[in-house]
């Protein structure tokens, strides 16, 4: 094993998941988030991800296994662990309860997001306001509806708002970092051994996830923000979901390493494509369609297979 490309590719595992904690500095710092942005970006990862498991990954696979075992059984075995990687990501998802499931959850979330002014104004100064009246920001609170200082909007301030919302708000918050945690593991695997094989297609990848982990970043710090008021736990509670992308590369090689020789790299490979692949249609998109128009998804997700095909026409 090459120590050096080892240290790489765990690097790029760690930025994968550090960009959940960058999505948490974007919704406290910045002073307005872009839903069509983010629905273009987040399509826009997927297109990357889908033709890179297709046309690289799973190629890939079915070559190291064609090499041992012949084309047809080599097809084969590489298909099977395709699906197995799909089965891995859907059988955490199956444990998972759906009101606190990223994956189901995009379109109450996006809503939520609207509601408390978290993507169109992020979270706001004291001193300012949302230029559309959709929420008036005084020195009494952060985030209130349309309604203003009358507090009789949807959403009234942090300091108006009743404990056990607070409360709810919190639990919501931990909750979603706990099942983010739960699926950055397979992400980290993917992450990690495709870079294993190509340091540049790992880094395609990294690139791919880290966008997507952006919004998992802000879903979970808004509501930790604006139960608690404080940006540090919100932010610290949003970076340490993260951490388990790394976490799970290195746990995903120490348990498998023994079998990285022969037919089990191909295998890891082509499950690896899976993972991705289900991401991709599971979360990315649907997250993409719910943060703006379903027009703009597409042009994300065509953008990022034009992008990939061009960058391997001529990385070739």
């Amino acid at each position: 094993m090459n120590n050096g490309q080892f240290g790489a590719a765990l690097l790029l595992t760690l930025f994968a998941g550090l960009a959940t904690g960058a999505g948490s500095l974007i919704a406290l710092l910045s002073k307005k988030t872009t839903p069509r942005f983010l629905s273009v970006s987040l399509g826009f990862s997927a297109g990357v991800m889908i033709f890179v498991s297709l046309v690289e990954l799973f190629n890939d696979a079915r070559a190291e296994l064609s090499a041992l075992w012949g084309d047809r059984m080599g097809y084969l075995a590489a298909t099977g662990g395709f699906f197995a990687g799909m089965g891995l990501i859907a059988l955490i998802d199956h444990f998972v309860p759906t009101e606190i499931n990223p994956h189901e959850a995009r379109s109450e979330e996006a809503a939520a997001y609207e509601a408390t002014g978290a993507l169109a104004c992020a979270v706001p100064s004291r001193e300012e306001r949302c230029g559309d009246g959709a929420c008036d920001v005084t020195g009494d609170g952060i985030g209130r509806g349309r309604h203003g200082a009358s507090g009789r909007g949807r959403h009234r301030g942090r300091r108006g708002r009743p404990q056990s919302s607070s409360s709810a708000l919190l639990r919501t918050g931990v909750l979603t970092a706990i099942v983010i945690a739960l699926h950055n593991f397979p992400e980290g695997i993917a992450t990690f051994f495709a870079s294993m094989k190509d340091l540049s297609l790992g880094g395609t990848i990294a690139f791919a996830i880290a966008i997507h982990n952006i919004p998992e970043g802000i879903s979970v710090s808004v509501p930790v923000y604006y139960a608690t008021g404080s940006r540090k736990k919100a932010f610290w509670l949003s970076f340490a979901s993260g951490l388990s992308e790394p976490v799970g590369a290195l746990l995903g090689f120490l348990v498998l390493q023994p079998f990285l020789g022969g037919p089990a790299f191909g295998f890891i490979l082509a499950a690896v494509a899976g993972i991705m692949i289900y991401i991709s249609l599971d979360e990315l998109l649907p997250s993409a369609r719910e943060f703006g128009e379903s027009h703009l998804a597409m042009a994300g997700l065509a953008g990022g297979i034009a992008v990939m095909a061009l960058s391997l026409a001529f990385g070739a």
